[in-house]
This record gives C-alpha cells, sequence and structure tokens, in this order.
C-alpha cells in the first residue's frame, strides 16, 4: 500500500462563489475532453481570472462524464470571466480543432454554490490516489437549518469516527447541500457507510432530529477520482 502523502491546500481565498460543473460526453469523447482540458482549457480559464479547484471522473462504470469546480471573486466576476472566455479566439480555435471528429460534449450541467463556513474544512487533507465522494441534499422548504445544524452538531463527528474525511461544503442556489468526503478505497467507503448507517448514535440522532418532520428529499452520491491534472489528489 502506498503511504499516505497529506497536501495542505488552502481554498482560494479571495472565492466568494463556486461553481461545479457537471459535463455529459458523447460516446467515447471523455478522454479527447481530457486531453483539451489538461493541455488548453485549464489554463485559458487562468488567464480569465478562473481558479481550477478540482477535476473529477467517475470512480466506478463507464460513465462518459467529468466534473469539475471552479471559484471566483464574485458571482459577477463569473460572469465576466466566462464572457472574456468564450469570446477568445484562443479557445474559438481549440474548441474547432478538438471537435473535428464530432462534438464532445452532449450536456452541460450547472451548480451555483457558496461556501457553507460552518461546515467547511479550512484546508483539504487527503491520502494520495483517494476517493472522493460527491453528495448533493435535496432539502425539503424551510429545513436547511435543520440540516446544518445535525451536521455540525452529530453527522461530521459520526463520518470521522469512521474513517471519511469532512473536506468542503457549499450551499448552492436550489436549497442544496452539496459536499465532499474522501476516501482511501472503494472499499473503504462501504465499510465507512455500513458502519456509519448502523451506529446507534447516528440512529438515535436521526430519530431526534426528524421528531419534528423529514429533512432531506432526496440524496445524489458518486463516487470519484481524481484526473491526472486535478490540483486536487
Amino acid at each position: 500500500m502506498k503511504n499516505l502523502l497529506f497536501l495542505l491546500l488552502p481554498f482560494f481565498c479571495n472565492a466568494q462563489y463556486y461553481e461545479l460543473r457537471v459535463y455529459h460526453c458523447n460516446e467515447g469523447k471523455l478522454e479527447t475532453l481530457l486531453t483539451r482540458f489538461r493541455d488548453h482549457t485549464t489554463k485559458l480559464f487562468e488567464k480569465h481570472g478562473m481558479r481550477n479547484e478540482g477535476y473529477w471522473i467517475p470512480a466506478q462504470g463507464n460513465e462518459q462524464v467529468l466534473y469539475y469546480i471552479l471559484s471566483y471573486p464574485s458571482k459577477e466576476d463569473r460572469e465576466a470571466s466566462w464572457k472574456g472566455f468564450m469570446a477568445d479566439p484562443v479557445w474559438q480555435e481549440v474548441a474547432r480543432k478538438s471537435e473535428e471528429n464530432g462534438k464532445i460534449i452532449n450536456k452541460i450541467d450547472s451548480y451555483f454554490m457558496t461556501e457553507n463556513k460552518d461546515l467547511s474544512r479550512n484546508q483539504f487533507s487527503l491520502p494520495s490516489n483517494g476517493i472522493f465522494e460527491l453528495r448533493i441534499y435535496d432539502i425539503l422548504p424551510d429545513q436547511y437549518a435543520r440540516i446544518v445544524k445535525r451536521f455540525k452538531d452529530h453527522t461530521q463527528s459520526l463520518f470521522e469516527k469512521q474513517g471519511m474525511i469532512n473536506m468542503m461544503y457549499y450551499d448552492t442556489e436550489k436549497n442544496e447541500l452539496l459536499y465532499l468526503l474522501s476516501h482511501t478505497s472503494l472499499e473503504a467507503a462501504e465499510k465507512a457507510w455500513k458502519g456509519f448507517r448502523s451506529d446507534p448514535a447516528w440512529l438515535k440522532v436521526k430519530d431526534d432530529s426528524e421528531k419534528p418532520g423529514p429533512i432531506v428529499k432526496e440524496v445524489h452520491s458518486i463516487f470519484l477520482k481524481p484526473t491526472d491534472f486535478s490540483a486536487i489528489k
């Protein structure tokens, strides 16, 4: 087993606005997209004032999807950066050449976010070659404060008890809590979640916190692995 390499990577201190972008590729086009990002896109993002935070692809299956997070000083800066990027002749030529053999992207999903400072850690402490887990909670109306309180008071420490690493937590513009965990492997993640869900402490917290009514409408989860050009590995 490889030694654990801990990276202490402070997030962009001036960032106030974040964006998770999910690119669904046409069949067989993920490698073409990754090459474009590796060789060109990430550098052009930086040229236009965007911060590359992390890039991931699914850790399981053959899904042709790229997930990545950018950060900006503000929502207004985000709009200006993308306007400049899209109008950049260098980008336009890169896009044209990369799609000479067919269109790469079928669909793009975006999540606009701000950091939840009550829940986020100030830095990443990640094992090398680790597995990331992206989780998105669709919260029922007027229940957001309750889910944040439950995470702050109980859930995060119970995650850590099972060996999961709490990373960044974000509030989205659609009443969602979006966060990232890390695990040393898929097997470790499976073991950790099994332990968490059967932990009497968690079962009591869940039961007590939901006595006034349910909090979460739906949970989405996907395991991810970093690309070779991701700053966060």
